[in-house]
């Protein structure tokens, strides 16, 4: 079928979908490969110490084992600069769970059976792996993910919150969460020739390739990195773990051979890092109308002992409201435990949720409804740089939520609203995400005599929908139906494009191909007349930059709204509707993109009524660290998820006008259902998830208004 020109904004099913619901989509384990081999880890059974002796004498001695790795006799690797990734080298051991060895054998089952045979000692030493505010060795670090100040400060917040109105002060705790996309983390490897060839899963195959080739000493042009499709990441595929090194040293030790290993689900929850722990104290200060003066936001995380990673918890707060006096600040924790990593919008899924329950708690404190009390408090300029933003409809968003929530005439009345023993409550809270775009891409546009495209380009999908949408923007800016379009994306034989991180993807990636095509049809034009030579023509482009980026704060923006139901006698709590509304600039592809919006909202979702890993502080280890026990929403409890899209003209952002969407749907969900539940029940829950237990004992039967 022929498309009509002008892809963009049609609501287009997947083009890899058929591939996938057929199963021939290949994943990284299910690359063919000729004979391979098969690696499975060896992980520390302490938390903090040193190896003192190895005995892997009965599991080489296994019919069918090829090799033990440890750090005696591992590859020695050429930077030790990331330790996460710098593998057996030490003998020294950081975390419970750590990767001290593997072993490599003929098949899986005789791999895995040989590494329990392994033995190894330790020498333990005292461990530490929880997290205080008030925690002794807490520091504040020169910057935070992203490249984000720790610290930030306007006016004078102190003498503000001392002399305002109406004040609110409140520790706000989310647990630590971790990725669990349906494809583990899994590698082939072949090494051979001193060539290197890895089919992974990965976010940014060329960010991989460069850590690869430092963490080895390898020329890059030495090592292909194949990645056509991702099973999923949340952020988990974007760095390079220990996984992907310990495939590479495997491979190493059987040269010659490929290797495939695959990580096991409960492996997963010490491999592939997590979003860290919070802990943070939230201050508002508004005056006798409800307007704040100031707004504090301190937030405590922990990061490995060998590995900083802070996460930029509290800068959403630099932008999201007007206040005169400010102050955010972060403290970063070292402790035994993994290295932490971004999770699908750092920062501002576990940030947003502390302020936007806060902004609730204020709403309350001031007499003012929570919708009227934020657009009361709208920003006519970005609070932090004062430069006006780019497109800014976060009242737009509030006002059609509420309407089609049907918020007006609520009763703002904790316990006003019961059906059949069921206490009713309704919550609301704004969404927020910056506008990334980041430099490093390329693409290479070829036509064929036969009047057919190839757009190369070495982006990601990791079931975002890049194959489509990418396909979509080449179209359009060619000129031409998509069925004279083909992609080819995640390969490091292709064009270097930047990792798909930060909802940067499409708008880096798209913005070469814009302006490939660009090139493409001018020289068409101006060199040949508007006819294709009979060997065809190409031509290539970066992504030029954006002249208005330091003109314009660029953000998308959100609002939800959440109906919580909790149980008079149980205090069982379900989530019967959800609704979000988001005004995201130009939709690629609605159909897609409303995926992308849903989906977070569900894992929002989620974080607000399940996820949370277990520490045995005695151990260092996650205890619930399997699927049957680390809860995540299914669709049993997903009630109604309604998802609109604002039209949003953003001429600034980049060619296209679009924005990010895969994270911004998933910030401020926990916060709208932690809002409601209090709306519902009177009790204020302020440390997620929200559980039973929280629930048990109302106001008037002996409870707490306020649990946390």
């Amino acid at each position: 079928m022929t498309l009509a020109v002008r892809a963009i904004g049609t609501p287009l099913d997947r083009l890899d979908g058929p591939e996938k619901v057929t199963g021939t989509a290949r994943y990284a384990f299910e690359q063919p490969v000729h004979d391979p081999a098969y690696v499975y880890p060896l992980q520390s059974t302490v938390a903090a110490g040193r190896i003192v002796d190895v005995d892997d004498e009965e599991a080489r001695a296994l019919p069918g084992v090829l090799a033990v790795l440890t750090h005696r006799n591992a590859a020695r690797v050429a930077s030790t600069d990331d330790p996460e990734i710098a593998i057996l080298q030490t003998d020294e051991v950081t975390f419970r769970g750590q990767c001290v060895g593997a072993v490599v054998a003929e098949t899986s089952e005789i791999a895995r059976h040989a590494a329990a045979l392994v033995r190894i000692a330790y020498r333990s030493v005292p461990h530490d792996v929880e997290l205080r505010l008030d925690h002794p060795d807490r520091y504040v670090p020169e910057t935070t993910n992203g490249g984000f100040p720790s610290e930030t400060e306007r006016g004078d917040p102190e003498a503000a919150l001392a002399t305002a109105a109406v004040r609110h002060e409140a520790v706000y705790t989310t647990p630590r969460y971790h990725h669990n996309p349906i494809e583990t983390h899994s590698t082939v490897a072949l090494w051979a020739d001193g060539h290197l060839t890895l089919h992974v899963g990965s976010q940014g195959v060329h960010r991989l390739r460069t850590v690869i080739a430092t963490l080895f000493g390898l020329d890059p042009e030495r090592i292909r990195i194949v990645s056509p499709h991702v099973g999923g990441a949340f952020g988990s595929k974007l760095h390079a773990h220990a996984d992907t090194s310990l495939a590479v040293l495997a491979a190493m030790a059987v040269p010659g051979r490929p290797v495939r290993l695959a990580l096991t689900r409960q492996q997963m929850f010490s491999q592939v890092g997590y979003r860290t722990p919070t802990i943070q104290r939230i201050q508002l200060g508004a005056d006798r109308d409800g307007r704040l003066v100031a707004i504090t936001h301190v937030a405590a995380q922990q990061t490995a002992r060998n590995k900083e990673f802070t996460e930029q918890t509290a800068t959403p707060s630099r932008v999201m409201y007007a206040a005169p006096h400010r102050r955010t600040r972060h403290f970063t924790v070292r402790l035994d435990v993994p290295p932490p990593t971004i999770m699908r919008a750092p920062g501002e899924t576990p940030g947003m949720y502390a302020l936007e329950s806060a902004m609730d708690e204020m709403a309350i404190a001031c007499g003012r409804d929570p919708v009227e009390f934020r657009i009361a408090n709208e920003p006519e300029l970005d609070p932090e740089k004062d430069r006006p933003f780019s497109s800014r409809n976060l009242v737009a968003c509030l006002r059609e939520g509420a309407r089609r929530f049907g918020w007006e005439g609520r009763d703002p009345t904790p316990r006003a609203r019961r059906v059949a023993g069921w206490l009713v409550g309704t919550g609301v809270a704004a969404s927020v995400y910056p506008v990334y775009r980041l430099p490093g891409s390329s693409a290479t546009i070829r036509l064929g005599p036969d009047g057919r495209y190839e757009v190369l380009i070495g982006a990601a999908d990791m079931g975002t929908g890049t194959w489509t949408a990418l396909t979509q923007i080449a179209a359009d800016a060619l000129g031409v139906p998509m069925d004279r379009v083909t992609l080819r994306i995640g390969d490091t034989a292709l064009p270097e494009a930047v990792s798909a991180g930060g909802s940067t993807g499409m708008n880096s990636w798209g913005s070469a191909v814009v302006e490939a095509a660009r090139r493409l049809r001018m020289r068409l034009a101006e060199e040949y007349g508007g006819t294709v030579p009979p060997t065809g023509i190409e031509a290539s482009a970066g992504m030029p930059e954006n002249p208005q980026t330091g003109r314009f704060s660029m953000y998308a923006f959100g609002a939800q709204f959440a109906e919580v139901r909790v149980h008079e006698e149980t205090g069982e709590i379900r989530v019967p509707r959800l609704l979000g509304v988001f005004a995201a600039g130009r939709i690629i592809n609605p159909k897609t993109g409303r995926s992308q919006l849903l989906g977070g909202m569900v894992q929002g979702l989620s974080m607000a009524l399940f996820e949370r890993a277990v520490v045995d502080p005695r151990f260092g280890h996650v205890v619930n660290h399997d699927l049957a026990e680390y809860q995540i929403a299914t669709n049993a409890d997903v009630g109604s998820v309604e998802v609109h899209m604002l039209p949003e003209h953003d001429p600034y952002v980049n060619p296209m006008g679009s924005k990010g969407i895969g994270e911004l749907g998933i910030v401020g969900t926990a916060a709208a259902i932690a809002n409601a539940a209090y709306h519902a029940t009177g009790i204020r829950v302020r440390d997620l998830p929200l559980t039973l237990e929280h629930f048990l004992e109302a106001p008037g039967h002996g409870g707490d208004p306020v649990r946390g």
